[in-house]
C-alpha cells in the first residue's frame, strides 16, 4: 500500500511541472482525511475549484481515506524521530497506523522534510 499525501494529489490534479508517474495510480492507495480537507482548501485558494474541482473529487475517490480519529491520531503524542510540522506528523501519524493494522506500507510525497521524517520512521519512500 502507497500512502501518498496532498503535495501528490495536488501534483496531480493542477498537473504541476513534477507529477507523479501514471503507474503510482495503479497500487492500492491511501490517505487520511486531511489530504481531502488540505487539498480542497488548496484548489480553492487558487481559484481553481471550477476547473479542478471534479478531477480532485474523482482523485480523492481512489484513496482509501483514512479517519483522522484517536487510533490514527494517537502517534502524535509521542516523539517523531527528526522535527516535523503538526499536519506532517498527522500523515505520518496515518501511514504508521497502517502500519501497525499489519499493511506495508510506501509513503510518497514532493516535501522532503515529510521523505526524510519517513525514512527515518522506517518507510520505504516511493520514487517519485
Amino acid at each position: 500500500m502507497i500512502y501518498i499525501d496532498t503535495s501528490v494529489v495536488l501534483a496531480h490534479v493542477l498537473s504541476e511541472d513534477v507529477r507523479p508517474p501514471i503507474t503510482l495510480w495503479n497500487h492500492p492507495l491511501a490517505s487520511s482525511q486531511l489530504t481531502e480537507y488540505e487539498a480542497w482548501v488548496r484548489v480553492h485558494a487558487y481559484g481553481k475549484a471550477a476547473t479542478h474541482g471534479a478531477t480532485l473529487a474523482s482523485t480523492l475517490g481512489t484513496l482509501d481515506l483514512l479517519a483522522l480519529d484517536e487510533a490514527a491520531c494517537s502517534r502524535c503524542r509521542a516523539p517523531f524521530p527528526l522535527p516535523v510540522r503538526t499536519l506532517d506528523a498527522l500523515h505520518l501519524a496515518a501511514a504508521d497506523h497502517l502500519r501497525s493494522r499489519g499493511f506495508e506500507v510506501e509513503v510518497a510525497s514532493y516535501d522532503e522534510r515529510m521523505r526524510a521524517a519517513a525514512a527515518a520512521m522506517g518507510f520505504q519512500i516511493y520514487p517519485l
